[in-house]
């Protein structure tokens, strides 16, 4: 085993280095205890060659400003950056330490992912490539191994935001070439160098293929045979591996890795917006699919890192051994600088050597005078060589960028830019704070290094992005009109609630923004939902009147149904005997509560009791449930009923009147 000298060192008096957890191509991160806060950090040390040489000063100010540009970015699903410096020769970051894995790692362990799986892979990594766009911050180094898994909650972080930019200037300029992992390369960053939010939709595409598949999309014995189909060949359909796969996947899949850039959502929110649209199309139409996952093509061998640089332990990594970067020569003429060793070989002087066997020489005249002919022709050719190196590939043969170019107009820019012997290129992108007509960028930036006969290129600020409000939100329910939203390219609110009697619950009432207007990306569309009927408490009305409990549940908004009505002996005719739901009882508005109301006493036979005793027609009366009175005559001398005014049918509880004699 090899012992890394930095283990155990404290670095710039604070972080003690406690393990190393894995080494890439341009750095090898550390596990480290932050003295000052009692915390463990992840401490990535650059590589020392990368500061080396004439661009040493230019790296580490590279290194800084990109380093304070991603510190700015604060997004749960971002590696965050806590501090950078320069301890002597070692330039360092201190970020998060995120416990866990990465998704190179998942790859080679599983092969393929499900396609629920991979969506929502992706759907955390666009969320945080959006916010990074929104500040103006491009990734530029995208793939497996900067996507980390927390071991915690499962959570998808995105690493080595803006270090991939760094890196690449100091190479590109003093080597001509570009650095960058070639399997997740744009075609434009391999033909023109160009780079932009799109570049970072491009490798999210190819990661998507990747985790569908267990393949990449293009492959060679070596890099440039990789660049070259990237620049040449479109990505094939995922669907073509994996025939089960919804066309959506493979449409959304051929929108991210255009080989135009302009055939690509514009950025990373735009991108996320198109994922969540067609996952919930995928969701809608077969849910059952997300859950399905190819088999991992069996030729394939998960690739195994070198000894060397193979990480010391099995730390959840931050980053992978497997991390190296492959360099793509630059379009145009190379500078190709040799790191092989020359050997002097010893040389003796020929001369006249005498001995035993030995072979005398005669010494002549004329091969010194070869030999200063020969030292003038290499003094001459030398300084003229040396002159035109000077002028071709030396100090002579660059400048640097005149200062002022951003925020001037493209007119004035390119005059200065003119003025100086630069040819100008310009494109056009929205931005959200440069006014229209104004550079947002130049490349290379101002200060920096370019050929005398080379050229600048100026992105022009098209000002903010405008989107058109989609048609038909009201009316539509709340999941159709975030869904157009989302589409859009705009950000939707909390919606507001509002309880309606006519308009059916979730469905939209108002937004914020007329359909059809054009408006900034950034506005934020406010929907006004229907909450349905308002919640309503029902009353008692059992014993009250029809029509009085008719009008007060009326009155709360509900709808009274009556059931036929029902005998009583106890309520009064005309009122309520029941009513359903109860009295207390939750509810909303035009809820039905029905009441039953009372017809009286029930109509029963009244007993004949003509000719009987008193007596015995009072018991006769009273047990059919009636009451009874009496007028004597004559004293009621014979005891005997003669008349009674109710005969037939009668309510029952009435009063039956005798006459007896």
């Amino acid at each position: 085993m090899t012992t890394d000298p930095l283990l155990g060192r404290l670095v710039d008096g604070r972080y003690e280095i406690l393990s190393r957890i894995a080494r890439g191509g341009m750095a090898t991160v550390y596990l480290a205890l932050d003295r000052r806060l009692e915390r463990e950090v992840a401490l990535k040390v650059m590589h020392a060659h990368l500061a080396d040489g004439v661009d040493g000063a230019a790296f580490v100010s590279r290194f800084r400003r990109e380093a304070r540009a991603a510190a700015r970015l604060t997004h749960p699903g971002v590696v965050a950056v806590y501090d950078q410096g320069l301890d002597g020769d070692t330039s360092y970051l201190t970020m998060e330490y995120v416990p866990g894995s990465n998704l190179r790692r998942e790859l080679r362990a599983n092969g393929t992912l499900t396609l629920g799986r991979t969506l929502d892979i992706l759907t955390e990594v666009l969320d945080a490539l959006a916010a990074a766009h929104a500040k103006g911050l491009v990734h530029r180094d995208v793939k497996p191994e900067n996507v980390l898994i927390a071991d915690e909650d499962g959570r998808i972080k995105v690493a080595d935001f803006g270090l991939a930019r760094a890196v690449t200037e100091v190479t590109s300029t003093t080597t001509g070439t570009i650095l960058g992992t070639v399997a997740y390369l744009a075609p434009e960053v391999i033909a023109t160098g160009a780079c932009d939010p799109r570049t970072d939709v491009y490798a999210v595409g190819i990661l998507a293929y990747e985790m569908l598949t267990g393949v990449l999309p293009h492959d060679g014995t070596t890099p440039i045979q990789v660049a070259f189909q990237h620049v040449h060949d479109d990505v094939p359909p995922p669907g073509e591996r994996v025939p089960w796969l919804p066309m959506r996947i493979d449409d959304l899949v051929a929108a991210f890795t255009a080989r135009d850039p302009r055939a690509r959502p514009a950025d990373g929110a735009a991108a996320l917006a198109m994922l969540r649209a067609e996952r919930r199309a995928v969701a809608a139409a077969e849910p059952e699919v997300l859950e399905r996952r190819a088999k991992p093509p069996a030729a394939i061998e998960p690739p195994k890192p070198a000894v060397a640089d193979a990480p010391d332990d099995d730390t959840p990594s931050l980053d992978t051994g497997d991390d190296a970067m492959d360099a793509i020569p630059l379009t145009g003429p190379i500078q190709v600088v040799s790191t092989e060793r020359l050997v002097e070989q010893p040389t003796t002087r020929l001369g006249e050597v005498t001995g035993p066997g030995m072979v005398t020489t005669r010494r002549r005249r004329w091969p010194r005078v070869l030999a200063w002919v020969l030292s003038l022709a290499l003094v001459l050719g030398g300084g003229g060589y040396g002159a035109w190196w000077y002028f071709q590939d030396g100090p002579g043969a660059w400048t640097t960028v005149p200062g002022g170019l951003e925020a001037a107009t493209l007119e004035s820019a390119t005059a200065t830019l003119t003025a100086r012997g630069l040819g100008v290129t310009s494109s056009e992108a929205n931005d959200d704070d440069v006014p229209v007509g104004k550079v947002v960028s130049a490349r290379p930036g101002e200060g920096e290094r370019v050929r005398k006969d080379g050229s600048v290129a100026l992105v022009v600020s098209l000002g903010i992005r405008m989107v058109t409000v989609p048609d038909g939100l009201v009316g539509a329910t709340r999941t159709d009109a975030e869904a157009a939203l989302d589409k859009a390219g705009l950000t939707h609110g909390s919606p507001q609630v509002e309880y309606s009697d006519e308009v059916p619950k979730d469905q939209v009432m108002a937004a914020s923004q007329d359909g059809g207007v054009s408006v900034p990306h950034t506005t934020v569309v406010v929907l006004t939902v229907s909450g349905g009927p308002a919640p309503a408490t029902v009353t008692q009305q059992v014993g009250r009147d029809r029509a009085d409990a008719q009008a007060a549940l009326e009155d709360l908004g509900f709808i009274v149904k009556f059931t036929h009505d029902e005998s009583s002996e106890t309520v009064p005719k005309g009122r309520v005997i029941r009513q359903t739901p109860e009295s207390g009882t939750q509810a909303h508005r035009r809820d039905t509560v029905t009441l039953t109301i009372s017809s009286g006493p029930p109509i029963v036979p009244v007993p004949d009791v003509v000719g009987k005793r008193t007596a015995a027609a009072t018991d006769a009366l009273e047990a059919a449930g009636f009451k009874v009175a009496t007028q004597k005559y004559l004293g009621g001398l014979l005891d005997t009923v003669r008349f009674q005014d109710v005969t037939g049918t009668a309510p029952k509880g009435s009063t039956v009147k005798l006459t007896i004699w």
